[in-house]
């Protein structure tokens, strides 16, 4: 019966614990009724993504409707993989909350905090199995919100800038996707994902003029390739990201760094693979005329500016920039290698950005700063902190043996297959920055000597530390061990374009 009913439990638990968390009040209950519905879901997105590996897309019918005239969650295997992630990384960021949140946020805000999380956890859920592009747009909107109250909670008070520069930014975003599936609507009268692919197809093949020279069909690329971008943080429409993620609490940057632009890339999926990719042809798609050059440009742009950052979490963040610029590279290249790297690194760079995002929230735990020159020394009195951002700097660069290397190998491999030299060079020249700017954060955290007089520091909390030490060493299992992230990859990316061939 729980299995049956497994894709909209996951979705659905989150959501109901969010108002339980503001009933229990503050402390101690409201963490646990957060922490419980969390580790169910990702006990649930293990079950379906499973499911979906051994016997396809699995199909959901709200109400016993069925689509398009009713509402359907649909899980493929590139849902189920980020579904994966995004339960994966909350699962370890709950039990790294209970102390960091108590350092960071207002005791009176704390049940607000778990309710918040949960809001927004429950949001890129939904968005994950939505089945009609309405829907994803309310799954946006509701993770979207959330995040912004998680965000303004930051003792900074440049947070509240960060968040409201966010909000706008974000509603214009959703605003253009709004629109775009507005247009689509126009033209087809469903909203059903794989109805609206069906619709599109049969007037493609009317004998008239091609669905996607009509002037609706190409303002709907259009709105829905800018809305989505925005959410994507692709370059350059990533302006909104570096202030968000610097003066969040630490647990709210990591959790967004980890999951939030990966639920995004899912959408941009679903329009032009599951959309689209079967009606219109993928060289009249704005993939590899623009999307392809713009995330190449970001990755470079973004890891050069990231060198002259002062502050590590803004490092990190236009760090994060260029990573997308990555994964929109292997998508955009529309070849079933191209699609199985992007995805592959969308997995890996969750596991990385998790990691150094937790471990510098171990250290703001201790030293209340993350300015650059004052994290002198850090690292000699912060052993397994230390060697956290050491793993998670490898795989960010892409050292052998750790997950990122994997991913980016892949990316290499199938930029080259397609001829892309000039492409393969600029990936290879991003990676290189990156050395250049994880150096300086090692640096100063372990060469460099504490200022004299300084008080000893110690490790922060085992509650803290534990999972930030499992997230690193998951960077080498994934690298080393464990092929199943990359099987998974394949899965998603062999089923998106067979469904595309169809």
């Amino acid at each position: 019966m729980i299995a049956e009913h497994a894709i909209i439990l996951a979705v659905v638990l989150p959501l109901l614990a969010a108002p339980l968390c503001i009933l229990l009040g503050r402390g101690f209950l409201s963490w646990i009724a957060a922490s419980a519905s969390v580790w169910t879901s990702f006990g649930l997105a293990l079950h379906l993504l499973n499911r979906v590996l051994h016997e396809g897309t699995i199909r959901y019918a709200l109400g016993g409707w069925e689509a398009p005239v009713g509402i359907e969650y649909r899980l493929d295997a590139a849902g189920a993989l980020v579904m994966t992630v995004v339960t994966a990384i909350a699962s370890i960021v709950l039990p790294y909350s209970y102390t960091s949140v108590r350092r960071e946020i207002d005791e009176h805000k704390h049940h607000w905090f778990y309710a918040c999380l949960l809001l927004c956890f429950s949001g890129l859920l939904g968005i994950t199995v939505a089945g009609d592009a309405f829907n994803i747009f309310v799954f946006l909107e509701i993770s979207s919100l959330s995040t912004y109250v998680l965000v303004s909670m930051g003792r900074d008070r440049r947070a509240l800038t960060a968040a409201f520069k966010y909000l706008i930014i974000g509603t214009v975003g959703a605003t253009f996707y709004l629109l775009g599936v507005g247009f689509m609507y126009q033209m087809t009268g469903t909203l059903n994902i794989e109805d609206l692919s069906q619709r599109l197809l049969a007037m493609s093949g009317d004998g008239v003029t091609p669905v996607y020279e009509t002037t609706t069909i190409r303002a709907a690329l259009s709105f829905l390739t800018v809305g989505i971008s925005l959410k994507v943080a692709l370059f350059p429409l990533h302006v909104w990201l570096p202030n968000v993620y610097a003066y969040a609490p630490s647990v709210v940057s990591a959790f967004l760094s980890a999951t939030a632009t990966k639920v995004a890339i899912l959408i941009f999926l679903r329009v032009f693979y599951t959309i689209d990719g079967k009606a219109i042809p993928f060289e009249a798609l704005p993939l590899a005329q623009t999307l392809v050059p713009f995330a190449v440009a970001g990755a470079v742009v973004a890891s050069f500016i990231a060198v002259y950052q002062r502050d590590v979490k803004r490092l990190l963040a236009y760090s994060s920039i260029a990573q997308v610029g990555y994964m929109i590279c292997g998508i955009g290249l529309a070849t079933a290698a191209g699609l199985e790297s992007g995805l592959l690194h969308l997995f890996n760079h969750a596991l990385m950005k998790g990691t150094l995002f937790l471990a510098i929230g171990c250290v703001v735990y201790r030293v209340g700063q993350t300015r650059l020159e004052l994290l002198r020394g850090v690292g000699r009195e912060m052993p397994f902190t230390a060697a956290s951002i050491v793993i998670g700097g490898a795989s960010l660069i892409g050292v052998p043996l750790t997950a990122g290397f994997v991913s980016k190998w892949a990316l290499l491999t199938a930029v080259l297959a397609e001829g892309r030299w000039v492409i393969a060079v600029l990936v290879i020249v991003s990676s290189l920055i990156a050395v250049v700017y994880v150096a300086q954060i090692l640096h100063v955290m372990l060469i460099r000597k504490r200022p004299v007089g300084s008080e000893r520091l110690r490790e922060a909390p085992l509650w803290m530390v534990v999972p930030t030490f499992l997230l690193a060493l998951s960077n080498l299992w994934y690298g080393v061990v464990d092929g199943r992230a990359a099987d998974a990859a394949r899965a998603a990316a062999a089923a998106l374009i067979e469904e595309v061939a169809r």
